[in-house]
């Protein structure tokens, strides 16, 4: 939008010193910081406003409410919550991937590369692969496939690993976890190109995460994705504020800066409490709502009292990987619940004969909770999202060098 704005000298020309190198006094070095803090405003809002407007296409289609939500547990007027529909938000971050996959195809003849090494047959990791593969065909990415049998030795994993650290196609590299008993995780992560870690499991891309003032390359992908699902949460309760405020849509421009100034602090300051302590999420996520300016509490195993903990929380991030832990009466009336948990429980009604529920009871917790993501359908499909994110920015990295 602002490409051709150019940085004159006082006179009106860009002043040239002998040798053809610019000047510039002190009044063109302001209006130059000054052109390029438009141009990232610029970019702030454009990003903003789009989620915004795709936001507010959802929720005049209701697909938030929770009486046309797939996970129909509770009737419509019991169900008190706002339904998070991931998979409509991720697919418009996955539009937005193609269409930066398509112009680094065009301008460049390249395209990203994921390769996704699985060990063994687990049926929940074999799932996840599935469905990260045909992520990265919907967009664009190329995918380099890697599996391995349940009994591989740990020294021809790594070996696999270095392959794809040489592979210049390859973009990003993931490690599906668990890793089986014999192999050292910790080992073969560390083996992983810090310039491939898409996961953002690497650790030196955690330890900076840990560090304040630090930004590590890549963030790993579930916790991104959750601190996503909060930043909506809190977009869409201004927008739903405004709509009942001023009855009126489209938004004039002025009102919609408000709204994403106003929004741009969603998790400053809030309570925020992760149950959970593992690698992949618990850890992660604490870290992140942290470096976002909220107060966090982790919640474990041996935390003597965890419903008072959780019942004190705006945000809930449950990751305990207990299926219906959380009751509805740990929540907070009006609180935020992220559900990451996904659990197999026998249900002879299906075909497969097992459902799929998060770590919370959601039927208990949609009756009291502002907000609620579902499981299947909320924080999954972000977290893939997240990933074609992390290796589309990795391959951005290189190609355009």
């Amino acid at each position: 939008m602002y490409k051709n704005l150019n940085y004159k000298g006082q006179k009106g020309k860009t002043q040239k010193r002998a040798g053809g190198s610019s000047r510039f006094g002190p009044r063109d070095r302001i209006q130059k910081a000054r052109c390029q803090q438009l141009r990232a405003l610029t970019e702030v809002v454009r990003v903003r406003w789009f989620l915004v407007m795709k936001l507010l296409r959802v929720v005049e289609a209701k697909s938030y409410t929770a009486h046309h939500s797939p996970h129909k547990m509770a009737s419509p007027s019991d169900c008190k919550a706002t339904i998070i529909d991931g998979k409509a938000i991720a697919q418009t971050i996955r539009s937005e991937i193609a269409d930066e996959v398509r112009h680094l195809s065009q301008k460049y003849g390249k395209v990203p590369g994921l390769a996704v090494v699985i060990v063994g047959n687990r049926k929940d990791s074999q799932s996840y692969v599935g469905m990260k593969r045909k992520a990265c065909a919907e967009v664009g990415i190329r995918s380099f496939d890697v599996n391995l049998p349940e009994e591989v030795p740990e020294s021809e994993l790594i070996s696999k690993v270095h392959e794809l650290n040489s592979n210049p196609d390859v973009h990003g590299i993931l490690v599906q976890l668990p890793l089986p008993k014999h192999i050292n995780e910790e080992k073969v992560l560390g083996e992983i190109s810090l310039e491939k870690d898409v996961d953002g499991f690497h650790p030196l891309n955690i330890g900076k995460l840990a560090m304040k003032g630090r930004e590590p390359l890549f963030q790993p992908c579930t916790p991104k994705a959750i601190l996503q699902c909060c930043q909506i949460l809190y977009d869409l309760a201004f927008v739903l504020f405004a709509k009942m405020v001023c009855n009126c849509f489209p938004f004039s421009l002025q009102g919609c800066l408000e709204l994403l100034s106003r929004s741009g602090v969603s998790v400053k300051g809030k309570n925020a409490v992760v149950v959970g302590r593992s690698n992949i999420v618990g850890l992660p996520v604490s870290l992140l709502l942290l470096k976002a300016d909220a107060t966090v509490s982790i919640v474990h195993s041996r935390t003597p009292d965890p419903e008072r903990l959780v019942r004190e929380a705006d945000i809930v991030i449950a990751a305990a990987g207990q299926a219906m832990m959380i009751k509805g009466s740990w929540i907070k009336p009006g609180a935020a619940v992220i559900d990451v948990g996904t659990n197999a429980v026998d249900d002879p009604t299906k075909k497969s004969g097992y459902r799929l529920v998060g770590d919370v009871d959601f039927e208990a917790a949609c009756r009291v909770a502002g907000w609620i993501t579902p499981v299947p359908g909320g924080v999954g499909p972000m977290t893939v999202a997240m990933l074609l994110r992390n290796t589309l920015d990795g391959a951005k990295r290189v190609i355009e060098q």
